[in-house]
Parts: structure tokens; C-alpha cells; sequence
């Protein structure tokens, strides 16, 4: 009877004893350690997301706090396609996408190409490269902002020397104010591009290069033939990163141009940051992020299927 009435007692105790292992002490440690990051996470994003797609729905001035919060339906999208702001803005943003991702590709590449084949020096020039992707936004846009002044600038004086009597207005007209911010950022983000290009090319072999040459291989033929081909992973990477960059674009329109003139520079992003935040409705502002959620996520799922295929 001792026996047993031991063994019966023992038997919780072994049981607790084998549940609380040591590898399940440190799992419960670590999540101990995640739970801060996780409720910031349900808060910040989850949270946030799911506010966001019921204020679209709504009509809200934020001044009124939230028993201001009007329910009207698809009210908010139904006013999106009638807006001239919003499809204007749309218009700007596929346009800066056009000159911001495929042209900066194709001269990264090329560039990255030289650099890694016929430059002295080469870890220098990547730094001279990279150095504006670190730089500040706000920093390169007031510079660019001096060098492109319409009548002060060095690059319209430059202009007028060289015999052009009527410089580009850049910023100030209508007709360039988005190519110069495309121009800009591309100068911006091309030490990325060339490092990412720089990094790529180290992965191909040079047996087969050699192989090329000995078939009487050109130049030109290497590059098209053995490095585009074998770069396609890396040019696909940079696409969809570079796409979705070009739909977040914010800061150096809000510095440089505030949207003008006359809209011609304004994107979707400024429109959420004019009617959230100027026009205070909050509703309409959050429809607006939602359309343009659903744009990145079309866009990257076809280059997605194309760069799969």
C-alpha cells in the first residue's frame, strides 16, 4: 500500500516535472521577450489596418473626434473616380513610375557593368555612388532645389552660356516639375542600383566568359547574351522594390514642389497627406490609401507572374 500511495503521489509531480522542459522554459522566455513587439505589432499595424478600411467607408472630420465617425458606404469610392485631383494624381504616378524604375535599371546596369570590368578604384567609385541613398531626402532635395532655381541656378546658367536662351523653369513649370523630381530621386537612388547590379555580377563565373571568348564572343554579346540573362533575379528584385518606391513617393514632392504647379506634380501619397491631414477628412483620405494598396498590390503581382515566367 506505501508503495502505491508513493507511486500515486509521485505521478503529478513526474508529469509537471517532463511538461516543464528546459527547452520550454526558454520557449516561454522568448515569448515573454516578443510579447512587447507583438501587441505593438496588433496595435500599430493590425490595429491601424483595420481602422483605416472602416474609415473608408466613413465620413470623418478628425476635429470632431470619433463620435464624429459618419458610416455612408461606398460613398467614399464612389467620389474617387470623379475626382480630377485623385485621377490626376494617378496619372503623375505611373508616369514617375515610367521614368523612375525602368530607365534607372538600364543605366545602373550599365554602369555597374563598366564599373566592375574596366574602373580603377572600383571600391571607391561605389562609395561615390552610394553615398546620396544615405544621404538625407530633405538634404539632396534643397540642394537640387538651388542647382535647378530657374533664373539662379548654376545648371540654367550653364545653359544660357552654352547659347540656350529659354532654360527649362524645371520645378516652377508645370510641363517639367515631375521630370525634375524624377531626375533627382533617379540620382538619388542609382548608387543602390549600382551596388545591388555590383553584387549580382559577382555571382557569375568568369569560366564563362572565358568559354565566350574562345568562341569568338563580342562585347556586346556578352552582355546581352551571358550577363542580362543571368542578372534577371537581381533586375527582378530591383523592379518590384523600385515599383513599390515609386507609389510611396512623399518627401521630395512634399519639400520641392507641394504637388504644383497646378497639380502637375501632386501623386496619390500627397493626396492621402492633403486631405487627412489639411482637409482633415480622415474617411476619404483612408479610401484614397486603400486604392493605392490595391494598385501596388496589382502591379506586383503581375511582375511578379512575368518575372516567374
Amino acid at each position: 500500500m506505501e508503495v502505491v500511495k508513493q507511486t500515486a503521489g509521485a505521478g503529478p509531480a513526474a508529469v509537471k516535472r517532463r511538461f516543464w522542459t528546459p527547452a520550454r522554459r526558454e520557449a516561454l522566455v522568448g515569448w515573454v521577450f516578443l510579447i512587447p513587439e507583438i501587441v505593438g505589432m496588433l496595435l500599430l499595424n493590425v490595429f491601424a489596418l483595420g481602422f483605416s478600411l472602416y474609415l473608408s467607408f466613413s465620413k470623418w472630420d478628425m476635429l470632431s473626434g470619433l463620435s464624429g465617425i459618419e458610416w455612408i458606404g461606398i460613398g467614399n469610392y464612389k467620389e474617387l473616380f470623379h475626382d480630377p485631383a485623385i485621377l490626376q494624381a494617378l496619372k503623375n504616378n505611373l508616369m514617375y513610375t515610367v521614368m523612375t524604375v525602368p530607365i534607372p535599371i538600364a543605366i545602373a546596369l550599365v554602369l555597374a557593368v563598366i564599373i566592375n570590368n574596366s574602373v580603377f578604384l572600383k571600391s571607391y567609385f561605389k562609395v561615390v555612388f552610394f553615398i546620396p541613398y544615405i544621404s538625407s531626402i530633405i538634404a539632396i532635395a534643397a540642394v537640387w532645389s538651388a542647382l535647378l532655381h530657374p533664373s539662379l541656378g548654376p545648371i540654367n546658367q550653364i545653359l544660357l552660356q552654352l547659347g540656350i536662351d529659354s532654360p527649362p523653369k524645371w520645378l516652377v513649370d508645370p510641363k517639367t516639375s515631375l521630370l525634375s523630381i524624377a531626375i533627382i530621386s533617379t540620382w538619388a537612388s542609382l548608387g543602390y542600383t549600382i551596388i545591388i547590379y555590383t553584387a549580382g555580377l559577382t555571382n557569375i563565373s568568369n569560366e564563362i566568359y572565358e568559354a565566350s571568348e574562345i568562341d569568338g564572343a563580342s562585347p556586346l554579346k556578352k552582355f546581352f547574351r551571358i550577363t542580362v540573362p543571368l542578372l534577371k533575379p537581381t533586375t527582378f528584385f530591383l523592379a518590384i522594390t523600385m515599383l513599390i518606391g515609386s507609389f510611396k513617393v512623399f518627401d521630395m514632392i512634399s519639400y520641392l514642389t507641394e504637388g504644383g504647379p497646378n497639380n502637375s506634380s501632386t501623386v496619390l501619397v500627397y493626396r492621402i497627406y492633403e486631405e487627412g491631414f489639411r482637409n482633415y477628412d480622415m474617411g476619404y483620405a483612408s479610401a484614397i490609401s486603400w486604392l493605392l494598396f490595391a494598385i501596388i498590390g496589382v502591379i506586383t503581382a503581375a511582375t511578379w507572374k512575368i518575372g516567374k515566367e
